[in-house]
């Protein structure tokens, strides 16, 4: 009897399109791992043949992604897209995809694919959308173009005979994040990510090489502006803190990093958990530079502040959102005390942590004393840096919802060219134009007020008082230039 001969593996390429293809805004765009492509890969190497493939960092042109998407030869594409005013280069990618060969399955995955499943499936160039979190549904639907099983239960979306769009609903909730393998960071080049970080900003990694770690999914508050709730749900799902350390730890030894971005929203949703995390890191001698990019305040005590410091916190940014009462509490439905948010601030402080605070201006029935109100207490609070931003309306948020009741729209308001620098939301009040010259002149006014204040915003960003300085000019005149073109 002759030797039985496996079958090939299926060739399974999991890509970032090159969001510049459409992007206008560019202060929207990042220097990101694609973490979850490398776990997505870990879900399913063993069962595949999978490549990642980056058309993004490289800045590949149409051709370029062409010419190198044909010579990995796929039967199966997976496409992610982070944000929804990024989907017309997905979409462009899909197609670009269906010219090698209509013969290649195209799946969409990402935040775009979850909350706009219905506008995705129009594209005749994609097979399958996948509608939530995509690891299981990913693992399944390869088995099912291997013919070994059916279509997953839930969690797809695609078009059948006479263009009948059949939506399953949304994928199941992965209960125990534990459960997942750890990222295949060696699928990519996973120094040329830790070792840059191009973009100047108080957020960049403390020391190269980095690592990035999201401990959690889920959001049990209910912030108007966030697709978090659609997207991966109210309930606050956490990975075990040993969970949390392991992955630490391996990423220490297997890519030597020296220093850690915590990525999720909720890292101190749960303080015991938070603790557990902080005094492994000491325990274990993981203790390294790390910076949170999304802290609740209202989740903070000294307690836990000092424990953060301990094992190597350099940088928190906080949510406070307005300093109005009314629209903090019944438009956006965050619950921040603003005595202690300011006590926090003046804890991590004393602490020698770097506090940033993002606040939010422009929302639906929002009055200009409200906007002024917002930012008097940015400046109040004391914060070492104050991000002002616009409020922007996405899809299948309650913010959303509100400018259609309010008509607060920007007159030719389009969803596909959202931009962050301009608001899309107007009223009697304000102009999108008013917001976008008041955030960028008070964000330089409230940060720049000190010789002290800049140094350590310069030290922060790892750059000059002189390339501060020319920051800040650039934005200034970006502003105006952005007034002028509307």
């Amino acid at each position: 009897m002759g030797k039985e001969i496996n079958p090939p593996k299926l060739k399974l390429v999991l890509l970032v399109p090159n969001y510049r293809w459409h992007e206008a805004d560019k202060s929207a765009l990042w220097h990101i791992m694609p973490y979850n492509l490398c776990l997505l890969a870990g879900m399913v190497s063993n069962i595949c043949d999978v490549e990642i493939m980056d058309a993004y960092t490289a800045d590949m042109t149409p051709q370029v992604f062409t010419n190198t998407l044909r010579s990995l030869q796929p039967d199966i594409v997976g496409i992610t897209i982070p944000m929804d005013q990024f989907s017309a280069s997905g979409h462009l990618a899909a197609k670009l995809i269906k010219s090698i060969s209509p013969d290649i399955k195209v799946i969409l995955g990402g935040v775009y694919a979850t909350v706009n499943p219905e506008i995705a499936v129009e594209d005749k160039h994609i097979d399958y959308i996948v509608n939530g979190e995509g690891e299981y549904v990913l693992h399944d639907l390869i088995h099912f173009f291997m013919g070994k099983g059916s279509l997953p239960s839930s969690g797809i979306c695609y078009k059948t005979g006479d263009n009948i769009v059949v939506n399953n609903g949304r994928a199941e909730l992965i209960k125990d994040l534990d459960d997942l393998p750890l990222p295949a960071y060696h699928l990519i080049d996973f120094e040329a990510y830790s070792n840059s970080a191009p973009r100047k900003s108080v957020d960049l990694p403390s020391m190269l090489p980095y690592g990035r770690i999201i401990t959690s999914r889920g959001c049990p508050h209910k912030c108007v502006f966030c697709q978090v709730e659609t997207i991966s749900g109210r309930k606050f799902r956490p990975r075990s803190s040993d969970n949390v350390i392991k992955e630490i730890a391996w990423l220490k030894e297997t890519y030597n990093i020296q220093s850690i971005l915590f990525d999720d929203d909720n890292l101190f949703a749960n303080r015991e958990r938070a603790k557990a995390i902080f005094q492994g890191m000491i325990d274990q001698n993981l203790s390294m530079p790390w910076k949170s990019i999304a802290t609740a305040v209202f989740r903070l005590d000294e307690e836990l502040i000092e424990l953060m410091k301990l094992s190597g916190c350099q940088y928190i940014c906080i949510a406070i959102e307005s300093g109005s009462e009314r629209i903090l509490k019944d438009i956006i439905h965050k619950p921040v005390k603003y005595e202690h948010a300011t006590k926090m601030v003046e804890v991590a402080q004393k602490h020698g942590i770097f506090v940033s605070a993002n606040f939010i201006i422009g929302f639906p029935t929002e009055t200009w004393i409200e906007i002024r109100k917002t930012i008097n207490f940015a400046e109040e609070l004391n914060a070492d840096y104050v991000k002002i931003f616009n409020a922007i309306p996405l899809r299948h948020t309650r913010l959303w919802d509100l400018c259609i009741k309010e008509n607060a729209f920007k007159k030719g308001f389009d969803w596909n060219k959202i931009s962050w620098n301009v608001g899309q939301i107007e009223s009697d009040e304000f102009t999108a134009n008013d917001l976008c010259i008041l955030r960028a002149y008070e964000w330089d006014r409230i940060n720049f007020s000190s010789t002290e204040k800049c140094r350590k915003i310069a030290q922060m960003m790892h750059i000059s008082i002189e390339e501060l300085q020319q920051i800040r000019r650039e934005t200034l005149k970006n502003s105006i230039e952005t007034i002028c073109k509307n």
